[in-house]
């Protein structure tokens, strides 16, 4: 019996169309928590993502049958870790390596802790290049508490970085744990730091030594981008995306939250460039052979994420550089509707060079492009045949030849009178 044929391709055709449709949405989402009522005291934060379309798994962080990977691939694309309690995690995850992999490999990862973090996730959080302070410690501000509580605060010390918490973000309800960020690790940002009257320690206990962190240094919600662009945060706050802090109008807790999960899942604040072209002015073909002192143009088109959809990126601080070993030329590109670009004149020396583009800003992916070129010097027939600068010279050589030519006449046509004896 033959196949029916119109029902494989309408078969296939609806495959096709169900992968692209699975390749636009946001990535799935893995959920690990110790209590599974969490569930619901933090249902409003899980509704908000998946009305951004993630899909979202919820599992026991203490299950034997957790694994992040299979056949050597990333399951998921995020983690969220609202665990602090845990001794140990399940499965794959009993070694924490698992976790740092896991961003090694490109993904995302989301995690808050409290008062009582144990071990793994300190050790995470010290990966990532903060410090979190010893068990049964908060973040004490008397000068900006809620309700007269010194662990219950209003905090505003947002980054200045408006992909990973809004243009204007309003303060937030805190009560948690305070970290220490590592200044060795050029890769962890700040995003919310408490104010210059804060200080993490336990309340009611005498201070012996000096605090973990004190004022600003006091990081409430750290993050980090990793080089490949995978993203990481670390909340002191467990409560901070909870239904009853979200419930408080006054503040900016739900919006804050939604704003930091969509930075992390790489939602926000995510750049990708694309049709790059170099070529000589006056021509529309790019050519990898240059000649030294040549005028280029140069142009690259950036877009940035919002809100699920590529739109021309606004930015006017995207920079090229004409680099053979190091920079000959360093300029800030024009941006004309997201196309950036410039015109300049190729430096007077020959080799191979590259036009590179290195944008790193905070709250941004990062931007590395290479273009590789030659820039050879002049050929014989392009050099000038006199130069004005030599002038005098081509004086000095035409005189030396005239006096030659006249000496020599003289020379051959004088003759000496004989003497009479």
């Amino acid at each position: 019996e033959k196949p029916n044929t119109p029902t494989m391709r309408f078969a296939l055709c609806a495959l096709l169309v169900a992968a692209a449709l699975a390749a636009a949405e946001p990535g799935k989402t893995l959920v690990l928590y110790d209590v599974a009522s969490i569930k619901d005291s933090h249902s409003q934060f899980f509704s908000g993502l998946k009305d951004s379309g993630f899909k979202l798994k919820f599992m026991s962080a203490t299950s034997s049958n957790l694994n992040l990977f299979k056949y050597g691939e990333r399951m998921f694309d995020n983690l969220i870790i609202f665990a602090p309690n845990v001794e140990e995690f399940g499965g794959a995850l009993k070694e924490t390596d698992m976790i740092t992999k896991f961003v090694d490999e490109g993904g995302n990862v989301l995690i808050a802790v409290d008062e009582n973090c144990r071990d793994p996730l300190r050790e995470v959080a010290r990966e990532i290049g903060f410090e979190i302070a010893d068990q049964d410690s908060n973040v004490i501000d008397y000068s900006n508490s809620v309700d007269g509580n010194p662990v219950l605060i209003q905090a505003s010390g947002f980054i200045k970085a408006a992909p990973i918490v809004g243009s204007a973000p309003a303060p937030v309800l805190f009560s948690g744990i305070g970290m220490a960020r590592d200044e060795g690790n050029p890769l962890a940002i700040e995003i919310l730091t408490g104010s210059s009257t804060s200080y993490v320690h336990a309340l009611g206990e005498p201070i012996q030594d000096y605090p973990i962190a004190v004022g600003r240094s006091t990081v409430l919600v750290g993050g980090l981008q990793a080089r490949n662009n995978a993203r990481v945060v670390v909340a002191g706050s467990l409560q901070l995306f909870s239904n009853a802090f979200f419930a408080r109008s006054e503040f900016g807790n739900k919006q804050f939250a939604s704003n930091v999960a969509l930075w992390a899942f790489q939602e926000r604040g995510v750049l990708r460039a694309g049709n790059v072209s170099h070529h000589r002015v006056g021509e529309t073909q790019s050519v990898y052979e240059y000649t030294v002192s040549e005028t280029v143009d140069y142009s690259v088109d950036v877009e940035e994420k919002v809100d699920g959809e590529w739109v021309p990126f606004k930015g006017t601080d995207v920079q090229l550089e004409f680099v053979r070993i190091d920079p000959f030329v360093r300029l800030t590109l024009q941006n004309t509707n997201g196309r950036q670009h410039a015109t300049f004149k190729l430096p007077d020396v020959y080799g191979v060079f590259q036009f590179k583009v290195t944008y790193k800003r905070h709250g941004y992916s990062s931007l590395l492009l290479a273009d590789q070129v030659s820039v050879r010097p002049l050929l014989h027939t392009q050099y000038e045949r006199f130069i004005p600068s030599a002038y005098p010279y081509y004086a000095g050589a035409l005189g030396m030849m005239f006096g030659l030519l006249f000496f020599s006449i003289v020379f051959l046509h004088h003759k000496d009178k004989q003497k009479l004896e």
